[in-house]
């Protein structure tokens, strides 16, 4: 009589099983090890202040802004539509175009991300 239960199979299929399990446990740890080191730390409120200071001159920084212009640049809502967290990160670290050159720290990204992210 096997020390093992009936139906769990060879010593080697169980072997292969336990060591395949790293390779589906790593990649999922890691995944979300990233979604929370990206987003866990954005202050949404000094997010929205740095809209209101930086931003609301050309964009339309809330879902209510009052005087929007109907052309020009994307709304904060239509980017938080249309871009992922990465892509508002890779953009705000670099902007280009008619965009002025803030300097913005990672913290302020961060932040501005974080608010963005909450018009979704």
């Amino acid at each position: 009589m096997s020390a093992f239960p009936r139906g769990l199979g060879t010593v080697d299929q169980r072997i292969a099983n336990v060591s395949a399990r790293p390779s589906i446990i790593l990649p999922a740890v890691l995944v979300t090890f990233f979604l929370v080191a990206n987003g866990a730390y954005a202050d949404v409120q000094k997010g929205a202040q740095l809209a209101r200071q930086w931003c609301a001159n050309c964009h339309v920084v809330g879902s209510k802004q009052e005087g929007a212009v109907p052309q020009g640049p994307p709304t904060f809502s239509v980017m938080a539509h249309s871009m992922t967290a990465d892509q508002l990160h890779a953009f705000l670290s670099h902007p280009h175009g008619a965009m002025p050159d803030l300097a913005l720290t990672r913290v302020e990204i961060d932040d501005l991300n974080g608010y963005i992210e909450t018009l979704r």
